[in-house]
């Protein structure tokens, strides 16, 4: 499958002869540090016949620099309402590719860190991997050829703190290639199968546990909204579906789990209600919550927290379209027991992940300080709402009561992997409870959730109806805390590359500060 690291080291000497050019990154060259004067008067000079110096990606002849040749890739201003620190990623994605451009192999990244934002040079190291990734389909095409370059530098002051960013960017990117590798990849190359055999390979011999859930009857058995929705593809060998289940623990006392449920939707036909009007292209994607799952257990294989257990389900399945595939008013009973009516086969991601969901709860129930989430590429109304590029996540009330949106949100904040939080209301449970004697809920309107008022919320009170985790609220004697987020949107673009998101904010949230 390729290596998903890739080789970054970092220089304290602005001219290490290692390197063919430089990426400048930063908002002022007029407060470059010490360190990188010699920079400053090329930068001076050039402004005096382009005034857009500030404000473009240039390129420079820059002698006794290596490779003599330096691209300036502004952030624009900092200091405005408005302004956050993904301006440095941008920058450095800027950067980087223009100096592909130019032809550099070992390009060096020089971002002095900000006053405001203290994380700028790991952001920009981490704008710039973004850059730099191969998709997998391509690393196996030309294995002679893994990277766009030889290896990514990156300028520091000091020695400690450039060891501490190679060490954290490298285990967060590593992350990151995980999900674009499984999330990106096209429908046949990461049919369920085949992601198995991706994991399987990604954490042998690491602290990760690996189990599968191939058997249909099992599926049937314990996930049966989950094979209703494989039903139809389990007559293709090649798309039948898998639960993929994964375990770390910690060294020392466990003081806090972790209990993840990917939507990993290889391609969503739309089922029965199919997609048209062109608007399944793009939906080998909608496995990017699964993706997102593998791609944080793999930081945690890199960077191993102590006194952390994280459980995660990922949920592979095909939403085909076909004489047995599941149809609009269908009853389907759930691991919770609970009697569901189809209300549209494409809106299968709320299905596939109710069962694991359940699963999860009962297992939170005898773990220490128990958090579940559900990560899921679910509406296009969380695009709608908030546009396309921002998670959305919505807590329960266990959840609200610590704060937990706004601590995800926070940590998302610090580098650059943003947030915006929704709130799960009345109106939401109201809206998928049963609407006859048949059955207790509804699993959605017969309306696309962008044209669905409220499209993004409702789908958390399914899951937490469906999955019976509406017995574990604040009113509870056994409280569980849970939270649901949609990725929809900051997924990443189609055609292009998936951003990785939101394992940034989960490993802030959650790792950084135990290393």
């Amino acid at each position: 499958m390729g290596s998903v690291r890739f080789p970054v080291d970092f220089a304290t000497d602005l001219k290490d002869k290692k390197f063919d050019g430089i990426v400048l990154v930063t908002d002022c060259i007029e407060k470059l540090p010490a360190a990188l004067q010699c920079l400053l008067a090329p930068l001076k000079e050039y402004k005096q016949v382009d005034a857009a110096v500030h404000s473009e990606v240039v390129l420079l002849k820059v002698p006794g620099v290596p490779g003599d040749r330096l691209v300036f890739a502004p952030t624009g201003p900092l200091d405005r309402d408005y302004d956050d620190v993904r301006r440095f990623a941008d920058a450095a994605v800027a950067g980087m590719k223009r100096s592909l451009k130019a032809g550099m192999q070992s390009p060096l990244l020089v971002c002095p860190t900000h006053s405001t934002f203290k994380e700028s040079t790991l952001v920009s190291v981490l704008g710039a991997l973004h850059a730099l990734y191969v998709p997998l389909e391509v690393r196996e095409a030309c294995p002679e050829k893994p990277h766009k370059v030889d290896a990514l530098g990156f300028w520091v002051p000091g020695e400690a703190e450039g060891r501490r960013i190679k060490h954290l960017a490298c285990a967060l990117e590593s992350g990151r290639a995980v999900c674009r590798d499984i999330g990106g990849s096209d429908p046949e190359r990461m049919a369920a199968p085949l992601v198995v055999k991706y994991v399987e390979e990604l954490f042998n011999n690491t602290p990760i546990k690996v189990s599968v859930v191939s058997d249909v009857k099992q599926l049937e058995k314990e996930y049966p909204c989950l094979a209703a929705v494989n039903r139809c593809a389990n007559a293709v060998p090649r798309h039948q579906a898998r639960v993929i289940k994964l375990e770390y623990t910690g060294e020392g006392p466990i003081d806090q789990t972790l209990l993840l449920v990917g939507k990993g939707i290889t391609y969503d036909t739309g089922g029965a209600d199919i997609k048209a009007g062109g608007f399944m292209a793009g939906m080998h994607r909608d496995k990017c919550g699964s993706a997102a799952v593998a791609g944080f257990f793999q930081v945690l294989a890199e960077l191993k927290p102590k006194n952390l257990k994280v459980l995660g389900a990922m949920a592979m399945v095909r939403n085909s379209v076909g004489a047995d595939c599941y149809v609009a008013d269908e009853l389907i009973t759930s691991r919770a027991q609970r009697r569901i009516r189809v209300g549209n086969t494409d809106a299968e991601g709320r299905m596939v992940m109710a069962d694991l969901l359940s699963e999860m709860k009962e297992r939170a129930l005898s773990e220490v300080a128990p958090e579940l989430f559900t990560i899921a590429t679910l509406t296009g109304h969380a695009i709608r709402a908030m546009g396309p590029n921002y998670s959305i996540i919505m807590d329960n009330g266990p959840a609200r009561s610590v704060g937990n949106a706004q601590q995800w949100q926070k940590a998302g904040d610090e580098l650059g992997d943003v947030f915006e939080i929704s709130t799960v209301r009345r109106e939401d449970f109201d809206f998928h409870r049963g609407k006859s004697e048949y059955e207790d809920i509804l699993q959605c309107n017969n309306l696309p959730s962008s044209a669905t008022p409220r499209g993004h919320q409702t789908p958390a009170a399914f899951l937490l109806m469906a999955s019976g985790l509406d017995q574990h609220g604040v009113d509870s004697e056994k409280p569980l805390r849970y939270s649901h987020i949609d990725i929809a949107g900051s997924s990443g673009p189609f055609p292009g590359i998936p951003t990785g998101a939101p394992i940034l904010a989960m490993a802030t949230n959650y790792i950084l500060h135990r290393l």
